[in-house]
C-alpha cells in the first residue's frame, strides 16, 4: 500500500487512535508485537505488518504510540525498525508520552538519518480519541507540524505547535502535573463529601461553572462515588509522568511540593498492585475504617 499511514504500537491509545483513522477513511498499516491488537485494527479495515520496517515503506507518516523512550528508540532505529523502512523524508509522529530530553535526541538521530520528527503527546484518553476530540500539543519545526496536523485532523480537534523538539513533550508534562493534582484533589474531596454526608453526584452541578468546575471534576466525581473503575487510563503512567516532571524540576531547580505529594500517592498505589487500574481507583487511598470494614466483612 503506498502513501498510508503507519501506525507502530496498537496498545489501549494506540489501538483508539487507529480506530479512529481507519473508521474516518485513512488507510492505515499497523505494527504491533501483540497480535491480537493487531487483529483489532485489521477486523476495521487496517493491514497488518510484519515489522515496523515494513509498516513504514511507502508511509506517508508513522506515527509512534508506544509507553517509554527506550521502546520508541528500538521501534525506530532498532532492527527492523521503522528506520530501516521508511523513505528519506519521512515524518515521524511520536505520540507517546516519553520525557523532553530524549525525545531532543530521538529527533537529532532521526534527522542524521534523513526522517522527520515531531513529538506530538495527548490529552483527553480513550473516549475523546474515540470522537476525534483529542488535544495535542506539538514540537518540530513548522512545516512538520504543519503537516502532522494534517495528518491527525480527524483524532484531535485541538493541536497547537508549541516550539522546537521537544516542546510538546514539555508541555504534556505540564499538562500531566495538573491533571495528576486534580484527579487527586477530586478524589480526596469526594472522600469529604461522603464522609460529611453530602449527595456526592450533585456536586458537579452544583459547582458547574464556578472556579472549582473542570473537566476532571465533571467526568471524575461521579466514578468516584460510584468506584467506577473501568479503564480509560493506567495509574503507573501518571507515574512514569509524574517521575519526568519532577525529573525536569530538578535539572530547572523549580520547586514542586504538591506534585512530590501526588507522585508519592500514585506509587504507593503502584505498590499496591494498582497500577494497571485507572485514576477512578486513587479512592482505594481514601478508604476509611468504615469502607475496610465492609472490605474485611
Amino acid at each position: 500500500m503506498n502513501r498510508h499511514i503507519a501506525l507502530i504500537g496498537a496498545g489501549a491509545m494506540g489501538g483508539a487512535i487507529g480506530a479512529r483513522l481507519v473508521q474516518t477513511g485513512s488507510p492505515l498499516v499497523v505494527f504491533d508485537l501483540d497480535p491480537e491488537k493487531v487483529a483489532a485494527l485489521v477486523a476495521l479495515g487496517a493491514v497488518a505488518a510484519a515489522t515496523a520496517a515494513e509498516a513504514a515503506k511507502g508511509a506517508q507518516a508513522v506515527i509512534l504510540s508506544l509507553n517509554a523512550a527506550r521502546i520508541v528508540r528500538l521501534a525506530v532505529f532498532g532492527p527492523d525498525g521503522v528506520a530501516e523502512g521508511a523513505h528519506a523524508g519521512t515524518l515521524i509522529i511520536d505520540m507517546s508520552s516519553i520525557d523532553p530530553e530524549a525525545t531532543q535526541s530521538l529527533a537529532a538521530d532521526a534527522a542524521a538519518r534523513g526522517l522527520r520528527w515531531v513529538d506530538s503527546p495527548l490529552s483527553g484518553g480513550i473516549p475523546k480519541a474515540a470522537t476525534g476530540a483529542l488535544t495535542l500539543m506539538q514540537g518540530g519545526t513548522a512545516a512538520d507540524v504543519a503537516q502532522a496536523q494534517a495528518v491527525l485532523a480527524q483524532v484531535a480537534a485541538n493541536q497547537t505547535h508549541m516550539g522546537p523538539a521537544g516542546a510538546g513533550q514539555t508541555t504534556k508534562l505540564i499538562n500531566q502535573v495538573l491533571c495528576g493534582l486534580n484527579f487527586l484533589a477530586v478524589a480526596e474531596a469526594t472522600a469529604l463529601a461522603e464522609a460529611a454526608g453530602v449527595d456526592v453526584a450533585r456536586i458537579p452541578q452544583a459547582l458547574k461553572g464556578g472556579r472549582a468546575d473542570s473537566a476532571i471534576l465533571q467526568e471524575y466525581m461521579p466514578r468516584f462515588a460510584a468506584r467506577d473503575y473501568r479503564r480509560t487510563g493506567r495509574i503507573d503512567n501518571m507515574v512514569k509522568d509524574l517521575n519526568a516532571a519532577q525529573d525536569l524540576a530538578r535539572l530547572t531547580h523549580t520547586a514542586m511540593p504538591l506534585t512530590a505529594i501526588c507522585a508519592e500517592v500514585h506509587r504507593m498505589l503502584t505498590a499496591a498492585g494498582l497500577g494497571g487500574e485507572d485514576q477512578a481507583a486513587l479512592m482505594e487511598f481514601f478508604k476509611g475504617p468504615q469502607a475496610a470494614a465492609k472490605d474485611t466483612a
